[in-house]
């Protein structure tokens, strides 16, 4: 063991390694020999569910407001120095995480980090009000498509009250009467060290990555950072479980098409289920071979996009699935839907189907694995998220353990149709409330609305 790993109390594993600051920042690295890059990003653990409501998309905002400028770095100069690198720098929000990443090539790593680092540090909160025209224009560009719409229209349905059912681009009136002191206020509570993980993959030396984070840590250490052990803030904080009550939302839009998507409770991040229910997507709507996609799309050509899906988070999880249809197929789409939904809680998959469902899910795996920026986007949430980083034989064998009691089990307990709540934007109500009878999900009248990215 190397004093730098003994200093910081670094893990190792044949795949990765891990090095705790004594700030609480953690470093976390993956060496892949044959490339020249390395992708690198910061993970904060603060989202949408880390607001309050009166703070609705401040998170968001502030990661738009990273790009513009630094203690030490001009806006337009940050994108001049990845300009010159071949680079691109990006960064996310979603419920839980905000994220800023890149991917370069290893000569560059250095400056980048650097760059990065202050960003994510120092930001200096310059040039507010042209950033949020740019947000308010984001806001309205998502309001007016309603694809993405209505999946905020099922998290209002799905969590109700909870923090997970706002969105993660937040509302026009907080983004529209933010201040400067308030994003500064909310920056020094959230971006904390011990909330902040620092992952790269490629070609990259793990005792270099964890001295350019010291050497960060002992320059804020003596300036007037927050400092590293500065008490975190319970701002946002949540852990009730959700009221999972079936509930139908619906907003109406002058649309082409109904989009229509149907969700409930699911199973949060740690569960060990989550592969068996990766395998159950396979099956039910996860694929092109699956049975949503061939009875509504490609038997009766009932909708262009068909699918489900399922987001994990700490507590709980969604499970979800998503149609698009014209009037005049909405009614018999829905029908086909309820019937296959009925279907999958009587019977989830048959062995040819668990079969195909669990090899792709293991081609995805190992085949997006061969990109550095998902191995470190792995690193990065998986740490932050005090999750165990599985190896790919791990995974595999996990995918492979998957039996179809396991499957069974999630079906019934997550896809009954009449535990699911349903959401809808489109013309008509009265014409949507009609075609969603057959699922038998309460349908009291209440009208809905509704991560979003640099």
């Amino acid at each position: 063991m190397t004093a730098i790993e003994a200093e910081h109390r670094a893990v190792l594993t044949d795949e990765h390694r891990i090095s705790t600051l004594d700030s609480g920042v953690r470093v976390v690295t993956e060496r892949v020999p044959s490339v020249r890059s390395v992708a690198l990003g910061f993970w904060i653990a603060t989202g949408s569910t880390s607001e309050l409501p009166g703070q609705a998309g401040i998170s968001h905002l502030l990661e738009h407001m990273l790009f513009r400028g630094t203690a030490r770095y001009g806006s337009e100069e940050i994108d001049q120095i990845f300009d010159a690198m071949g680079a691109e720098v990006n960064a996310g929000t979603d419920k839980e995480a905000t994220s800023l990443y890149t991917r370069v090539l290893d000569r560059h790593l250095d400056h980048a980090f650097d760059v990065m680092s202050d960003m994510v540090w120092h930001p200096r909160f310059g040039e507010l009000e042209a950033e949020r025209e740019v947000v308010l224009e984001e806001i309205a560009m998502y309001e007016d498509d309603p694809q993405d719409r209505v999946f905020d229209v099922l998290g209002k349905a799905i969590f109700g009250s909870h923090p997970l059912g706002r969105a993660i681009i937040g509302t026009a009136e907080v983004v529209g009467a933010v201040t400067r002191e308030q994003l500064a206020s909310f920056h020094a509570e959230r971006y904390r060290p011990a909330s902040i993980v620092i992952a790269a993959a490629g070609s990259i030396e793990h005792d270099a990555l964890v001295e350019m984070a010291r050497a960060v840590e002992a320059a804020r250490a003596a300036g007037n950072g927050v400092s590293p052990d500065a008490p975190a803030s319970s701002l946002g904080g949540f852990s009730a479980r959700p009221d999972f009550a079936p509930r139908v939302r619906f907003l109406q839009k002058d649309t082409e098409q109904y989009h229509v998507c149907l969700g409930g409770a699911g199973i949060a991040r740690e569960d060990e289920r989550r592969f068996a229910l990766r395998v159950l997507e396979g099956v039910l709507g996860g694929t092109s071979s699956s049975r949503l996609f061939q009875e509504v799309r490609e038997r009766r050509g009932l909708a262009y996009s068909v699918f489900s899906y399922s987001n994990l988070y700490a507590h709980t999880g969604e499970v979800g699935l998503y149609l698009g249809t014209r009037p005049e197929n909405l009614a018999e789409a829905l029908a086909v839907v309820t019937a296959e939904l009925e279907r999958c809680v009587e019977d989830p998959a048959s062995e040819e189907e668990l079969v195909r469902s669990r090899e792709n899910l293991k081609g995805r795996v190992v085949l997006g694995l061969e990109s550095t920026g998902a191995r470190m986007g792995r690193l990065g949430t998986s740490v932050l998220n005090e999750l165990p980083i599985l190896s790919v034989d791990e995974m595999i064998e996990r995918i492979d353990s998957v039996s179809i009691e396991q499957v069974r089990e999630l079906a019934v307990e997550l896809f009954a149709p009449s535990a699911l709540s349903v959401a809808g934007v489109g013309p008509d109500e009265e014409r949507f409330r009609e075609a969603i009878e057959p699922l038998g999900t309460p349908t009291e009248a209440h009208a809905g609305v509704g991560g979003a990215a640099r």
